[in-house]
């Protein structure tokens, strides 16, 4: 029944632009590079709040739901200047990071333009390209500036990003770890895949972060990144 209700998947022979995500698409999750900005964020949070760190916790994940990042959230509930907030926060260590040389090659030699899309900053972004060895092959970084502060899964973002890099959204394709960001790109005709923690599907996060793995709006699902890309049929 499924099968006559789900439409089939969109194909990438038509796809001449392709976007990632940055945080746990292009490098995997259980590295949990990622964790280390959450942590500071909750600290940030304590601090900039005067509440204790439980409080922080609740009240971080409570405006990532809601607001698509907790900056966002700070922001609409408190006012928060960004900036500072932002330079603290990925203050990170990204040494656990290494070359992938075969995802390198692989996105090397997906035809057209390849394009960075991320609710991180570019700071960020280019230090994880950086360490993974897979900046030469990234045009640009659209990052949450660019976005003007406005995180995916925001129409106004892919809209803000597809007109300053002039990418037809029929012919592109984005990758992204999380479904519910995929929900906008899928509506404005990209084809879309879904970057799940690699040889597994039961991951330790928030439920509502793994719903719509399924849903319509998911055309492929991949746990193996560069696997992946070397099997797209041109």
């Amino acid at each position: 029944m499924n099968s006559a209700v789900r439409p089939a998947p969109r194909t990438f022979s038509h796809v001449e632009t392709w976007v990632f995500d940055l945080d746990n698409t292009l490098y995997p999750h259980h590295l949990n590079l990622w964790q280390q900005v959450d942590v500071r964020i909750r600290d940030y949070i304590a601090g900039f709040l005067k509440i204790t760190h439980e409080e922080a916790f609740a009240l971080q994940k409570d405006y990532y739901k809601r607001y698509g990042t907790s900056m966002r959230g700070l922001m609409t509930e408190h006012g928060m200047n960004p900036d500072d907030f932002l330079d603290f926060v990925h203050q990170i260590d990204h040494s656990p990071l290494e070359p992938n040389a075969a995802l390198g090659t692989a996105i090397e030699r997906l035809p057209g333009r390849k394009l960075i899309l991320t609710n991180g900053t570019r700071r960020h972004a280019d230090a994880v390209l950086a360490r993974l060895e897979l900046d030469a092959h990234f045009e640009d970084v659209f990052d949450i500036i660019a976005a003007e502060l406005e995180p995916k899964p925001s129409p106004g973002t892919y809209d803000r990003f597809l007109k300053a890099h002039g990418v037809d959204a029929g012919k592109a394709a984005m990758f992204e770890d999380l479904a519910r960001n995929l929900a906008v790109p899928y509506a404005l005709g990209m084809t879309t895949v879904l970057v799940v923690p690699e040889h597994t599907r039961e991951v330790f996060r928030e439920g509502w972060e793994l719903e719509g793995r399924d849903a319509p709006h998911v055309d492929h699902v991949t746990d193996d990144l560069a696997g992946f890309l070397q099997t797209i049929g041109r």
